[in-house]
């Protein structure tokens, strides 16, 4: 039995928790509130990350550091950096295996399937910052100061998952109400499982192969937002919905007060174009393979009924 170290007990930390606590393994699980899965493995501590005296003595004798923060999205210029900080001190300190969840941010508007070699060419202030994160922990692993990893991931699908096929979609899709898309329906784009990405993050934290490198999640093939749509109806068993996109010029409108959406134009490439995930060093390296889609949709309707 071993002990980690988790920060973000959002779907994806919870997710790496349970896994770990089912594996039998000692969760330390930080967050600002206090909050996350209860367990008697889990010991559920409210700290804020980026104090990095803190989280260092909470990281002696962990095995690994999973960072699944989710900062507020409007505010990741802010505070992204001291908790990126603190992470890759207490890492250096315990030397704990750091292990980032991150996106596909950085590679910017893509040409084709996007791997973990992709040039990293977004130009705006968000995708610059988890570069950047990359970037530190590589260097600081390459100069031998800790051992690092990073795992990303597309947009999620599954149990709670924050994303356009979350609970904006799934529960109107059940109710058999219009569902309301970003950008286009019919590009296709990867869709990546929640409990696939967490068994790439301990996978990535147990295997030494895995350090130095930042790798994609095991997913799916792509499918357009209305495969999705018309798939989930499916699998609950009830009518194929009605589905509109939202317009760009309305999210604009909406952002003059609410910060989220004032965000989103930037990255609205990722639903008008090709959005998809090359993740074959994953599965032929690391031997993961993503669950089958029929799963995927079976457990995500499950989890809003």
């Amino acid at each position: 039995m071993a002990q980690y170290l988790i920060v973000g007990a959002g779907p994806m930390g919870s997710a790496v928790t349970k896994l770990l606590t089912h594996e039998g393994h000692e969760v330390r699980l930080v967050t600002r509130s206090g909050s996350g899965p209860d367990h008697p493995l889990i010991t559920r501590i409210a700290l804020d990350a980026s104090r990095s005296d803190e989280l260092s003595e909470l990281a002696k004798g962990c095995a690994a550091i999973f960072n699944c923060a989710n900062p507020r999205y409007h505010r990741w210029l802010i505070d992204w950096p001291p908790i990126a900080n603190s992470l890759l001190v207490a890492a250096t300190r315990s030397s704990a295996v750091l292990t980032t969840l991150s996106n596909l941010y950085a590679y910017g508007r893509p040409t084709g399937p996007m791997s973990p070699d992709s040039p990293f060419l977004a130009d705006y202030e968000k995708a610059k910052v988890r570069a950047t994160m990359w970037h530190d922990a590589l260097l600081a692993h390459d100069d031998s100061q800790l051992r690092a990893t990073e795992v990303r991931a597309s947009d999620f699908i599954g149990p709670d998952a924050q994303s356009a096929m979350g609970a904006q979609v799934v529960p109107r899709v059940l109710a058999g109400k219009r569902c309301w898309v970003l950008g286009a329906s019919d590009q296709l784009h990867s869709w990546s499982y929640t409990n696939d990405v967490a068994r790439t993050l301990v996978t990535c934290a147990h295997n030494p192969e895995a350090w130095g490198q930042a790798w994609h999640a095991p997913t799916n093939a792509p499918r357009t937002q209305r495969q999705v749509i018309d798939d989930l109806a499916d699998a609950a068993g009830v009518g194929h919905v009605k589905i509109s996109t939202i317009p760009t010029s309305a999210l604009r409108l909406v952002g003059l007060v609410n910060p989220i959406s004032r965000e989103l134009p930037k990255t609205m490439y990722q639903f008008t174009a090709p959005f998809i995930i090359d993740d074959t060093a994953t599965r032929l390296k690391l031997g993961l393979e993503p669950t089958p889609w029929v799963d995927v949709l079976r457990d995500t309707i499950a989890s809003y009924k």
